[in-house]
């Protein structure tokens, strides 16, 4: 990671932070891990993997870091399925929630998924398309209905003024 990566130059421009979300598949299931300690969504189900994307880190390097990192897994990234790209903020809000959020799934990846970031995570799970835990972070429960449907938009917005849209 480069020091200086935020040189000033950009300071009159709008930002946005940027996140990456892993889906594992396996036949007709998805891993959830539950939200525990962190201060964000706690006592929710969410993504398997999911993390910020990091100064000179592409999101596809975020993302296989991410997998690692949290589950301890090796994914190739030829073998990620990008699924959809969501911009979400609160118009007027603080900077930390101008959002956007690249999702990815996989259903190949080297070893075996497990919690790695105990003081992050409460429980690890696998639960069938069909039959999700309650609750679910809600932005990420959108992605995860959509793709059990069969028809993940490939951009959605969410919180700009009241206008919610999919594209």
């Amino acid at each position: 990671m480069s020091a200086g990566w935020d040189d000033g130059s950009a300071d009159h421009r709008f930002r946005v932070v940027p996140a990456v979300y892993l889906l594992l598949r396996r036949e007709g299931q998805v891993l959830l891990q539950l939200r525990a300690g962190t201060g964000f969504m706690d006592g929710y189900w969410a993504a398997g993997a999911a993390g910020h994307v990091e100064p000179d880190e592409s999101v596809l390097e975020a993302v296989v870091r991410e997998a690692r990192e949290e589950l301890g897994v090796t994914v190739a990234p030829s073998d990620l399925e990008a699924l959809t790209v969501s911009h979400r903020g609160l118009p007027g809000g603080p900077a930390l929630e101008q959002r956007v959020d690249f999702f990815f799934a996989v259903s190949r990846w080297q070893g075996d998924p497990v919690l790695q970031e105990p003081d992050k995570a409460a429980d690890l799970r696998w639960f069938p398309f069909v039959h999700l835990p309650e609750p679910v972070v809600p932005h990420e429960l959108a992605v995860l209905r959509a793709l059990h449907d069969g028809a993940v938009p490939r951009i959605t917005v969410r919180g700009f003024g009241g206008s919610d849209a999919d594209a």
